[in-house]
């Protein structure tokens, strides 16, 4: 510290506290002696300067106080779920991935279901938690957007206090900041205007999740001059309550200087059914396929397009195709999965979409056009055509007509409702085993319903009994115990003994198998154990500071 920091801050320097003491404070009084006699005044400045000197510390003008945390009107959570709250975030060990776990419950891996069900009910993080909540989001990615949901308004505040969690701004629309009402136009067109761009695109989301003609208003002003990658990223956010209001924007869009604002605009409009784009393409698409009731049997033709002509690339298809790909088969595909699906029946003679997929495709077009059709129900997720295409479980290796891999049968998945994902995944389960299911577990909904749950702990008892390799199934046995309902707990309890080996099973694959049920079961009913905490007979009061 030198003199002149000293001076400011009415202190004196360690060398002018040496000299005083060389000199004596008769002929060198301390500087702020404060009524105190000198020499007490110089000791107990220099036992101040000692400590600070040993620790490093500079002393410096008072900053100026934060403002204090922002309320928190949510109900506190109940003291037993508070407590469950807090063994959760100190079990900071994770999963070990495959190998042996042991037989006790991964409490990290029910960290993100205990937040999705605290959160469900409305509750608000306990002040004390807020920390070790944001330390557990800054190392999980996956676990951020539940966290910052429950953790609430105060861990923002937190955030702007510690570099470690500016993570939680950054995710926080705008950055955290607050948005102007919808109500007050000045406000919003002044944010608009002059806002940062992670703000803009927060107004522009919240804009669109109630007023979406000010939404566009405010985008159709500034479009000419914005950037490209902000126009992209504008566009994007108009997937969020898309409708045929927005088809007049998006059209303009088409025309737009950047290759990839062209082809998302192209995308939203092809995902309106009734949209000029989507018609024109159920022109060009139509007339690439058609039914050849000359043959013997009824077939689809396929004559793939010659050419890509401007119309076609204005409409956001790709002249040039990738690496390996046929020019004409890259068109046909792209114009596929642009039309709409309902074209198809009216085209190919009033058959259903289950009587067109069962139609066989002459030269070798069947895959390309299967292919497309699965591409087109994905994003017009048509359950119908999902279904379709998806085949029947329990079909040789389960390809369904148009589903040549786990990640294309997993979308088409996606599209049907719930009961119908569960009871197509259960019936795959349990025609080909858990060797390629665990891709199509992960689209079901949670908790899994009685005859998935069945399905699962089925194959796992038969993989068991078979002596296969126990650690091939950790994958689904960790989804298990993080899906499975806990009522299935008590129908386990007959897994837990150690089996007799087979003489060709693993060494040792019985005890691994029966620490794995074992751990299934205890994870199982610690999550009963949750949830119970967590809906109390009494009503919970309102959240302390």
């Amino acid at each position: 510290m030198d003199g002149t920091a000293a001076t400011r801050n009415g202190e004196a320097s360690w060398e002018e506290l040496v000299t005083a003491a060389l000199l004596g404070t008769g002929r060198r009084p301390p500087a702020a002696a404060a009524g105190r006699e000198a020499p007490v005044a110089l000791l107990d400045d220099a036992a101040v300067a000692t400590v600070r000197r040993r620790a490093g510390l500079r002393p410096g003008r008072a900053a100026r106080r934060p403002e204090p945390a922002p309320g928190d009107p949510r109900p506190a959570l109940p003291a037993a779920a508070a407590r469950r709250l807090a063994t959760l975030l100190a079990d900071r060990s994770g999963g070990t991935g495959g190998g042996r776990r042991g037989s006790s419950p991964d409490l990290m891996e029910l960290l993100p279901q205990w937040l999705a069900a605290a959160a469900a009910h409305g509750y608000a993080a306990p002040a004390q938690a807020l920390p070790a909540l944001l330390d557990a989001a800054r190392g999980r990615t996956d676990l951020r957007p539940a966290a910052l949901a429950f953790a609430g308004p105060r861990a923002l505040w937190l955030a702007r206090l510690n570099p470690d969690w500016r993570f939680a701004l950054r995710a926080a629309p705008g950055g955290g900041a607050a948005l102007p009402d919808a109500g007050d136009d000045e406000a919003v067109r002044r944010l608009w205007q002059e806002g940062l761009f992670a703000e803009r695109v927060a107004l522009l989301g919240a804009l669109r999740a109630g007023t979406l003609a000010v939404a566009r208003e405010l985008l159709e002003g500034t479009w000419p001059t914005e950037r490209a990658e902000d126009r992209l990223m504008f566009l994007d956010s108009l997937r969020a309550g898309l409708s045929a209001d927005d088809e007049p924007f998006l059209e303009q869009a088409l025309g737009d200087r950047s290759r990839n604002v062209r082809a998302t605009a192209a995308e939203l409009l092809s995902s309106l059914p009734g949209s000029a784009l989507a018609g024109r393409m159920a022109g060009r698409a139509a007339a690439c396929v058609a039914v050849d009731r000359t043959a013997a049997t009824p077939t689809l033709v396929v004559e793939a397009p010659h050419e890509c002509d401007p119309g076609m690339e204005r409409d956001g298809v790709a002249a040039r195709p990738p690496t390996g790909r046929g020019e004409r088969s890259w068109w046909l595909a792209q114009l596929v999965e642009a039309a709409p699906l309902r074209i198809w029946p009216g085209r190919l003679g009033g058959r259903t979409p289950e009587q067109i997929v069962a139609l066989p495709v002459a030269d070798g077009w069947q895959g390309e056009l299967h292919g497309a059709w699965c591409r087109a129900a994905v994003r017009q997720r048509d359950a119908e055509w999902s279904k379709v295409l998806l085949g029947s479980p329990s079909a040789p290796e389960a390809g369904g007509p148009g589903a040549v891999s786990l990640a294309e049968r997993a979308k088409l998945l996606a599209a049907l409702d719930a009961g119908e994902r569960a009871d197509w995944v259960a019936g795959f389960i349990a025609t080909h085993g858990l060797s390629e299911a665990f891709q199509l577990l992960g689209v079901c909904a949670v908790p899994w319903a009685a005859p998935l749950g069945r399905a699962v702990v089925d194959a796992l008892d038969i993989a068991r009994d078979a002596g296969s390799y126990p650690w091939s199934f950790s994958g689904v046995m960790g989804l298990a115990e993080r899906c499975l309902d806990p009522a299935e707990a008590a129908r386990l309890d007959g897994l837990l003994a150690i089996p007799d080996e087979r003489e060709d099973a693993s060494p040792g694959a019985g005890g691994y198998w029966a620490e794995a049920f074992q751990r299934l079961v205890t994870t199982l009913r610690l999550r009963a154990t949750m949830a119970a905490e967590l809906t109390p007979d009494a009503a919970p009061g309102p959240s302390g500071a």
